[in-house]
């Protein structure tokens, strides 16, 4: 497994890693929700006798890189699975809902209202990170300057380990002065937790030494991208390859999928089945999602066993 180290900013489109013989497992984002949809699937997999931990090249953006540290530490993804359930029920939080435990300056609806207008007032992809970065940097100005630590501690409270792992993660994140994309690695010289709070990030920048990086969301909506030469791609994606930004734009999954494929990569997908679906819909962000998202990703991995053992393996 080649990988190129970089804490600046990377071409768009030009993979990070390649594997002509390797197996990759895209961890999209998804919020509370999607990050236990996804420990879900990867649990209820292994029980049936799929292992994605085994995977060559692990992609995980926004709540699929807390995901991709999680299940490549020494914590089973069953004990993962385990520590959801065991988690004290949360009432539904309703509109804005309660901003403790989300990414700096999450609040549900209000997250949606301002990257929807950023994004309807943006020409291409580029220009929307850029205004995105501009956007979320002037309320950095504003803000609490005390977010990145107390964000920082919320993510490593929620990693079994804070350090890389050997096996090849890329982690995604904008680089909020420029709006180029950024793609962090265990040779990058950016810790773990920085590199998965900054990927996580979304209306406030999140602060690594002199620079500021928001949500790998903004870089492509599941970064697929980056397994380019792998010959097996698994991509689990919890809001179904939908993409709020324009199709022209190819941000979105079908796009990338279809990039693979025409260089030679077989892909898979999974989505939320109709079980789960709901949980996504109402609030991913919510972490009273994460129970009834968590159950549900458990028994589609545990079904979906059959069709994915001869792709896996």
């Amino acid at each position: 497994m080649n990988t190129t180290p970089t804490t600046s900013p990377h071409a768009e489109g030009t993979p990070l890693a390649t594997t002509a013989r390797g197996r990759a497992l895209v961890l999209a984002g998804g919020g509370a929700a999607g990050n236990a949809w996804e420990l879900g699937i990867v649990a209820g997999l292994l029980e049936a006798g799929v292992d994605l931990t085994e995977a060559d090249l692990m992609i995980g953006t926004s709540a699929g890189s807390t995901v991709a540290a999680q299940i490549t530490s020494v914590t089973s993804p069953t004990e993962l699975y385990a520590a959801i359930l065991a988690e004290v029920p949360r009432p539904p939080a309703g509109g804005a809902g309660s901003p403790r435990g989300r990414a700096p300056g999450v609040s549900g609806p209000d997250y949606l209202a301002w990257s929807n207008a950023i994004i309807d007032a943006s020409t291409d992809a580029s220009d929307m990170r850029r205004r995105m970065g501009a956007a979320a940097l002037e309320r950095d100005a504003s803000d609490d300057s005390g977010q990145t630590a107390r964000w920082r501690d919320v993510v490593a409270s929620r990693l079994p380990s804070r350090h890389w792992p050997q096996q090849a993660v890329l982690i995604p994140a904008v680089d909020a002065y420029t709006g180029e994309p950024v793609v962090f690695d265990r040779h990058s010289g950016v810790e773990l937790v920085d590199a998965v709070a900054a990927s996580t990030s979304a209306m406030t920048p999140y602060r690594i030494g002199e620079n500021r990086y928001l949500n790998g969301g903004y870089r492509r909506s599941e970064n697929a991208d980056l397994a380019a030469g792998c010959r097996r791609v698994l991509v689990l994606s919890p809001f179904g390859g939908r993409s709020r930004m324009p199709l022209e734009w190819r941000m979105d999954l079908a796009s990338q999928v279809a990039d693979l494929r025409a260089g030679g990569s077989s892909v898979e997908t999974v989505f939320p089945d109709a079980g789960s679906g709901a949980v996504f819909d109402a609030n991913a962000l919510d972490p009273s999602t994460r129970l009834p998202a968590a159950r549900d990703g458990h028994e589609q991995g545990r079904a979906l066993a059959e069709r994915l053992a001869e792709f896996w393996r």
